[in-house]
């Protein structure tokens, strides 16, 4: 199990959106790769539970946390292979470890937070609540967006993350991405 929720060595810069639900991460993630012509790693979990959903009309357990966090790093560490320049990431082991502590008595698997503090990338774009809430069959707490923005963000001050807090609308949050990642490519092609 260990095995398959640790982060394998590859040669990118790591970026990942980090938030609350209904801030846009997938949207600017999905943005950002095509800007960069380079590798997306989708977030795992809503296949996953849009299909729990879909089949079973059930929502997330403490139980399902795990399947997901596997599934999750074995896309990102197969995706860090296709790219040398920059890996998006929709979504990471913290922000799990944020929902597992908030939906489930403050708990989290040793083993699932043992990874979401040790698996590291290069700079977290924390999304802001200022986005319009789209309601899904997944979504399920539009009046706790503040409670929860904070969160996210004490967990990237607890744990040292480097993140840039994105506001605004898409274009502002595109140019102050880009902005910052274009800073990190320049550092890793020179250190290349």
């Amino acid at each position: 199990m260990e095995k398959t929720l640790e982060q394998q060595p590859a040669n990118c810069v790591k970026i990942v959106l980090f938030g609350p639900e209904s801030t846009g991460k997938t949207t600017l993630s999905q943005q950002l790769a095509r800007h960069y012509h380079s590798v997306w790693v989708p977030e795992y979990a809503r296949d996953y539970l849009q299909n729990k959903w879909n089949n079973h009309r059930k929502t997330c357990e403490s139980k399902d946390l795990l399947p997901i966090a596997v599934g999750q790093m074995t896309l990102e560490n197969q995706l860090a292979k296709k790219t040398d320049s920059v890996l998006i990431c929709d979504t990471d082991l913290l922000e799990t470890k944020v929902y597992s502590e908030t939906y489930y008595s403050g708990t989290c698997d040793p083993v699932l937070e043992k990874y979401a503090i040790k698996n590291n990338y290069d700079l977290y774009f924390l999304t802001y609540i200022d986005t319009p809430w789209e309601a899904d069959d997944l979504r399920d707490k539009p009046e706790e967006r503040e409670a929860m923005f904070e969160k996210f963000e004490s967990a990237l001050i607890k744990y040292n993350r480097p993140y840039v807090l994105l506001k605004g609308d898409k274009k502002t949050r595109l140019q102050l991405a880009t902005k910052h990642i274009d800073l990190l490519l320049a550092k890793h092609n020179d250190a290349v």
